[in-house]
């Protein structure tokens, strides 16, 4: 495993091979870190990729091709090995082939890249999909990063604020705690201008899951309303979650394309919902940004 480092005048990022994930943001003026340490007790990842699959199946098996296959939450490019393809000194880029481990377990050809971008104030993440095969590529991709919340010492994670570019309220696909997968049910979240208060039980009912493109930019903001850190997403849906139950120093901001099965779902890999298609030959590409 390696880790890379970029860095220009304001902001530093460190990204491991492993899962191609973003371990570590800072703001070089203040050396504040806005990332998770990863520490097990609560959450033992930072940043990690979810491919092929954002969220369960259902019973942890998808059919395909006239075959069942399981597969684990999030699927398995968060814990595999990126190769490094390129690096300069404000971008990088790492990359994971398909190989007959990945298509044992999932039947199809993929190229997947990551890609960080430094800005001046933040980073940009940049995904890429390539099809080398010679059929349809049905895949599903999110992010998860995990940012710290509280970010000032002597504050609490409950004086905190998370603000929409929405003012009145998100609606939530509640998510079944025990099987990770979607229920019909819905939770409303009024917004007062906008912000959603952090709250001790917030998370009680998993993540938040929000569809159909109600937002585009999602902030963390200090208890006096001002925005810390902001993540802007041209997605269908996104989550926000902390571990339920643990009082987690961290919250994340979950730009997805893609979602859980729902729990009455029973149809093939190409049919689940919020799922995306490459065709042969096809480069599919999404980014979202962090600025700081």
């Amino acid at each position: 495993m390696a880790v890379y480092e970029l860095k220009n005048n304001a902001v530093s990022i460190l990204i491991s091979s492993k899962g191609a994930e973003l371990k570590s943001l800072k703001k070089l003026d203040s050396d504040t870190e806005y990332m998770w340490k990863a520490d097990p007790a609560f959450w033992g990842r930072t940043s990690p990729i979810l491919f092929p699959f954002v969220g369960c199946t259902k019973n942890k098996k998808f059919r395909t091709k006239g075959n069942t296959y399981s597969m684990t939450q999030h699927g398995f490019a968060r814990d595999m090995e990126f190769v490094l393809e390129s690096k300069t000194e404000d971008e990088i880029w790492l990359v994971l082939k398909s190989n007959e481990e990945t298509i044992a377990k999932y039947p199809y050809e993929f190229v997947l890249k990551l890609g960080y971008r430094l800005l001046g104030d933040g980073v940009e993440v940049c995904w890429q999909v390539e099809n080398p095969g010679e059929e349809d590529l049905p895949f599903s991709i999110g992010g998860h990063p995990a940012f710290n919340c509280p970010i000032k010492e002597g504050t609490k994670q409950t004086d905190y604020l998370i603000k929409f570019d929405t003012k009145e309220k998100v609606i939530s696909t509640r998510i079944n705690c025990e099987t990770g997968l979607a229920m019909d049910e819905k939770e409303v979240y009024p917004l007062r201008d906008g912000y959603l208060a952090v709250t001790e039980h917030l998370f009680d009912k998993d993540a938040l899951v929000i569809e159909n493109d109600q937002a585009k930019e999602v902030s963390f903001c200090l208890p006096d309303g001002t925005p810390y850190l902001t993540v802007t997403m041209e997605v269908p849906l996104f989550g926000i979650w902390s571990p339920p139950g643990k009082s987690a120093p961290f919250i994340c901001i979950e730009p997805w394309y893609g979602r859980c099965d729902h729990e009455n779902f029973d149809g093939e890999l190409k049919e689940r919902e919020w799922g995306n298609v490459a065709a042969p030959g096809q480069v599919w590409k999404a980014a979202y940004q962090i600025r700081i």
